[in-house]
């Protein structure tokens, strides 16, 4: 019953903020409930948004909130409140509970181009993104396969400069080769806080949607090439992959397919060489069930082909000594 009232009064509200000339600096609040408030914002919390309408402050929960305007921009994404995602208890990722607003490529690269990173072995490079703040991140096993040196380059936004660092102490949680899917932490003693990007639902996808990658194609760290989901379900031995017309060359392995929500909907895989236009990402769903089962896949050093061991081929015994 309150959220209704709170909707009933936002919704009387709105036109008298809309004819307060000296009040609103242009900054809109879109409401989940479907009104708008316009004016100033002041600062934003996990828990609320500071509106200043000119002749009163409103202190909005931040529940209420659908997005966020500033200005003549695009609606923000900005950091996820606990009570818009759902997060399973032992999971290492978040997703949104409710499709989220989309905008434009431009805008999400500023959002989620933070949590890309290059991935470094001694053997070559590729590409990755963190899932979560605490330092676990997704690449392609193939990136780090026969690999145990391990270090990531991430670029940390500081006074809207980014700045380069490399982190060195970088261990595999887990791997399946199957899938071409590993599950990397950086441990660095001084890591901060990463910026991570969520994950989204293969079941809203549609062919001839825009998407966009952003990865290391050729060592280029942090090129973003756009295009569209040509196929959702395109079957290459015996797996379905999601097909793109999207740019993807070697040092993108790893990286994140993203849709124009700013969420994961693919891990970035291979392209064919033959042609142009043709490059193939993991579905997210075969990545959340990765994540879901990780212990399954849990890495052993003692054992680096964990969780699967092959055995010896019998051999058939020698002549010598025989009668």
């Amino acid at each position: 019953m309150r959220s209704v009232g709170l909707q009933r009064k936002l919704a009387w509200m709105v036109p008298v903020f809309a004819l307060s000339v000296g009040a609103a600096a242009g900054d809109m609040v879109r409401m989940k409930s479907g009104a708008s408030l316009s004016g100033s914002i002041l600062t934003e919390t996990e828990n609320q948004v500071i509106l200043d309408v000119g002749y009163t402050v409103l202190v909005i929960p931040r529940d209420k909130v659908e997005s966020l305007q500033k200005g003549d921009s695009a609606p923000m994404l900005g950091k996820p409140d606990p009570s818009e995602i759902q997060v399973r208890t032992g999971d290492l990722y978040y997703t949104y509970e409710e499709p989220r607003p989309q905008t434009d490529v431009k805008t999400l690269v500023r959002e989620v181009g933070e949590a890309v990173v290059q991935v470094k072995t001694p053997g070559g490079l590729g590409s990755g993104f963190f899932i979560n703040e605490d330092g676990h991140l997704i690449t392609n096993f193939h990136v780090i396969e026969k690999e145990h040196e391990i270090r990531v380059e991430v670029y940390h936004k500081v006074d809207e400069k980014l700045v380069r660092k490399t982190y060195d102490d970088v261990r595999i949680v887990a791997m399946n080769k199957f899938d071409d899917l590993a599950l990397l932490k950086v441990e660095d003693e001084d890591k901060p806080e990463f910026k991570a990007v969520p994950l989204g639902n293969i079941d809203l996808l549609e062919a001839g949607e825009v998407v966009f990658a952003i990865g290391s194609p050729l060592g280029l760290e942090r090129t973003v090439t756009q295009g569209i989901l040509s196929a959702r379900n395109r079957l290459i031995l015996g797996d379905l992959y999601l097909q793109t017309n999207t740019q993807i060359n070697p040092g993108n392995s790893g990286g994140p397919l993203f849709n124009r929500s700013g969420e994961v909907i693919g891990v970035n895989n291979m392209k064919l060489t033959s042609g142009e236009g043709l490059g193939f990402a993991i579905p997210v769903a075969r990545l959340i069930y990765f994540l879901k089962n990780q212990d399954a896949f849990a890495y052993n050093l003692d054992n680096p082909a964990a969780p699967f061991v092959y055995g010896d081929p019998p051999v058939r015994p020698s002549d010598t000594g025989k009668n």
